[in-house]
């Protein structure tokens, strides 16, 4: 007859295990269930940390809120490209400037764009160069065809991710605008096809309707941008803490930094690092894309896209 269990442990034996591999089998077991528990833990807490976050976290963009709005560079954040490469394609097939002046503005922009950094003496250069091209020329003229080259080239490249992004801060009842160093007539012409509130530009002097050559200051680019938000937020009593601005450059840090919701948007690689580090927001939407190749379509030729950059900064104005 077989012994009791209660027998075998009075007598401090251990039992007979019941089968060859039971004991392998807990084993895995234990080891299993330890490894379920340690995940369950890590899993746990990521769903309370991000219930935390829902609730305490307000609705954005805020519905209603008339001191929020939102602030969105152009180039590369809102259209593929640089505006001003695109109205200076248009400009060029419409024999604006001469091959000369092309290529002297290639090896202007060729240089800023390759050496990825700005330089005072070449921004200046390319500046002057541009506004010769359009001293004498009336402003309406260039406004009716940066109405045409929205249409045929621009119009297509909008992003449609930052496009929702824009769309939804409408919705809200929000105020939009685009904030950029193109020129202030083709920001205003695209703000006004997407259904924005406006935009700010670098504006070029004109009296009388003609273009005198100069710009009112210098470009909008860079500390600029935060410059003109803030007098825009002054005199549209917006507090900058419940706005949001949305930009891919770096350059634009300054800009990013004076609201409550800064946004990197197809970032380059200083704007990613420097957003990572401060916690603020990114957006990706160059799917299949290097973010190099954003900026110059690869079909055009550097000197196209030189002369169209550079061209297209004098399409500025000051309203007299």
């Amino acid at each position: 007859m077989a012994r009791s269990r209660s027998s075998e442990r009075s007598s401090g034996r251990s039992p007979e295990p019941e089968s060859p591999v039971a004991r392998p089998r807990l084993a895995w077991l234990t080891s299993r269930r330890r490894a379920v528990t340690e995940r369950s833990r890590l899993a746990g807490e990521a769903a309370a940390e991000a219930a935390i976050q829902t609730v305490s976290e307000p609705e954005f963009p805020a519905r209603g809120d008339s001191k929020a709005a939102a602030f969105f560079d152009l180039d590369n954040t809102v259209m593929q490209g640089a505006a001003i490469f695109h109205l200076g394609r248009g400009l060029y097939k419409r024999k604006f400037f001469q091959k000369r002046e092309l290529l002297k503005f290639a090896w202007q922009q060729a240089y800023f764009r390759l050496a990825g950094a700005e330089n005072a003496g070449h921004m200046e250069d390319a500046r002057d160069s541009a506004l010769s091209i359009v001293r004498g020329h009336r402003v309406a003229e260039l406004t009716e065809i940066g109405e045409e080259i929205y249409d045929e080239y621009m119009a297509g490249r909008i992003w449609p991710g930052t496009r929702a992004l824009a769309q939804a801060h409408l919705d809200a009842g929000q105020r939009v605008w685009l904030v950029t160093a193109a020129p202030v007539e083709t920001a205003a012409i695209i703000a006004r096809r997407l259904g924005l509130t406006g935009a700010l530009g670098t504006v070029a002097e004109s009296v009388g309707g003609v273009y005198t050559g100069r710009l009112v200051g210098e470009p909008l680019h860079g500390p600029a941008k935060a410059v003109a938000v803030e007098a825009l937020a002054g005199a549209e009593d917006l507090d900058l803490e419940r706005c949001a601005a949305y930009s891919d450059s770096a350059n634009d840090i300054p800009l990013l930094s004076l609201v409550g919701y800064p946004y990197a948007i197809n970032p380059d690689r200083r704007l990613r690092a420097h957003a990572r580090e401060m916690g603020w927001r990114l957006r990706d939407y160059r799917t299949g894309r290097k973010a190099v190749r954003i900026g110059v379509p690869a079909a055009a030729g550097a000197g196209a896209v030189a002369g169209g950059a550079v061209a297209a900064v004098a399409l500025q104005r000051r309203r007299r």
